[in-house]
């Protein structure tokens, strides 16, 4: 079918609906009643001339031709902003979309370069809006190389062909257990890596394989793409598992996690900035990259004078 301009504006409105999970958690985001939503979503079904979801008291799930049709139009949705990212830098405007990924369990790092790097772009660049998704590092590389993202943030340890990696800042990661786990008492003190090696290890999904290697263990119990979810084990009690230290730190201080031989059991995540290789970026891309560049290199500096 030819894309029209009311094409473009239903697409959005498809986009949002799926990223909130259904029409009543979209309803605020749009700004429109139930009944719009529907209608809105009916005329694209009928353009389209398929069903692309289910919706009713079994809530809301996507048809098979619905999740196709989503990865698309991020695809095309994210192909416009770029558009207008680029015809905005020709008239010396700074102006558009800016697709911007990163990982969860960011925000408690003081050594984080993003919410300097946000600010500091917001006031240079007022008429571009950031349209920022959490994601993890798999998704957001696939996301960067199809279009859908125009850079994201995070560790990338297995780098893929098609994108451009640029180191950011590192991240210090710490191995944790729960008051109730066997470890506790002794893991102030130096604990062998034969006293892990039996242990349930809550891993990365992204670096289970380096974690399972560091600790000298056949397998991880449990394999996890999120921050949340890794602590949420660890915390039960059944597992080990790395941690960032500003992330647990309110369950250290409240006594729930201790970290296990600090001296020993340390790792760090190398965050990279990942745009799609092959032509140049836009200049709203570019600027933003110097504005995390230059938040990072303050951050490392302010963090070397306080050691």
């Amino acid at each position: 079918m030819q894309v029209q301009d009311t094409d473009l504006k239903l697409l959005r409105i498809f986009d949002t609906i799926v990223r909130c999970g259904g029409f009543a958690a979209a309803q605020p985001v749009l700004n429109v009643g139930a009944s719009s939503i529907s209608e809105y979503m009916s005329q694209l079904e009928t353009r389209l001339g398929l069903r692309l979801c289910e919706r009713g008291r079994a809530g809301f799930r996507l048809t098979e031709e619905g999740a196709e049709l989503h990865a698309a139009a991020q695809r095309l949705l994210g192909a416009v902003d770029s558009f207008h990212l680029e015809a905005g830098a020709l008239r010396n405007q700074l102006s558009g979309v800016l697709r911007f990924g990163m990982i969860e369990a960011t925000l408690t790092d003081q050594h984080s370069p993003l919410p300097v790097a946000i600010r500091e772009f917001g006031q240079m660049a007022p008429e571009v809006r950031l349209h920022v998704q959490i994601e993890t590092p798999g998704s957001m590389e696939q996301h960067v190389l199809d279009g859908r993202l125009h850079l994201a943030v995070g560790p990338f340890p297995a780098q893929i062909p098609g994108l451009d990696y640029l180191p950011l800042y590192r991240e210090e990661q710490g191995l944790y257990c729960a008051s109730t786990h066997p470890l506790f008492e002794r893991a102030g003190t130096h604990v062998p890596v034969s006293a892990l090696s039996n242990q349930r290890l809550a891993a990365r999904a992204y670096l289970g394989s380096q974690e399972v290697k560091l600790l000298r263990m056949t397998q991880a119990a449990a394999s996890v793409d999120n921050v949340e979810g890794r602590a949420m084990l660890i915390l039960s009690g059944n597992y080990i598992g790395f941690l960032p230290p500003h992330y647990a730190r309110p369950w250290v201080e409240g006594g729930l996690l201790h970290r296990i031989d600090p001296e020993h059991y340390v790792t760090h995540l190398e965050f990279q900035i990942i745009t799609r290789k092959g032509g140049e970026p836009t200049r709203v891309v570019q600027a933003f990259c110097k504005q995390l560049r230059a938040a990072a290199i303050d951050a490392n500096r302010a963090r070397r004078g306080g050691e």
